[in-house]
């Protein structure tokens, strides 16, 4: 049984740095978008509001990763906990159908969680840059 416990600790730690990769990512986003919708209101210039739709667009999608990955390793600590003690190889690559269908990365980008933080961080950027555009000058 300690194997066993020990592979499910392994895979539960990775399931826990893709989670905390994923909340950072998160925060990164938030906060680069608002540092530059702020020199943007400083100093309205199209190359600061690219540079906000293009970081927004690969936060997505490096989240959307990160999420995907986090329930290929919750299929696979499912897997294993049904193994029995001695099929216990340590293995902790995830199989491809662990990251398939639900599971998959464009699955993942459209979850709702996930498109509505981004969707909506987009649309306030845009009514701010709109603004800035309007006042700045």
């Amino acid at each position: 049984m300690e194997n066993k416990l020990k592979h499910l600790e392994f895979i539960q730690s990775i399931i826990t740095r893709m989670n905390t990769n994923s909340f950072q990512i998160k925060g990164m986003s938030i906060t680069i978008t608002a540092a530059l919708l702020a020199l943007t209101a400083s100093d309205y210039n199209i190359l600061y509001v690219s540079i906000v739709y293009f970081s927004l667009f690969v936060f997505w999608g490096l989240d959307a990763y990160y999420l995907s990955q986090e329930k290929g390793y919750r299929e696979l600590y499912e897997e294993v906990r049904r193994l029995t003690e001695d099929n216990i190889d340590f293995n902790l690559k995830l199989k491809k159908e662990y990251t398939e269908g639900n599971n998959s990365w464009n699955h993942t980008l459209l979850n709702k969680t996930i498109w509505t933080l981004y969707s909506l961080q987009a649309i306030i950027a845009l009514v701010l840059i709109l603004v800035f555009k309007h006042y700045v000058k």
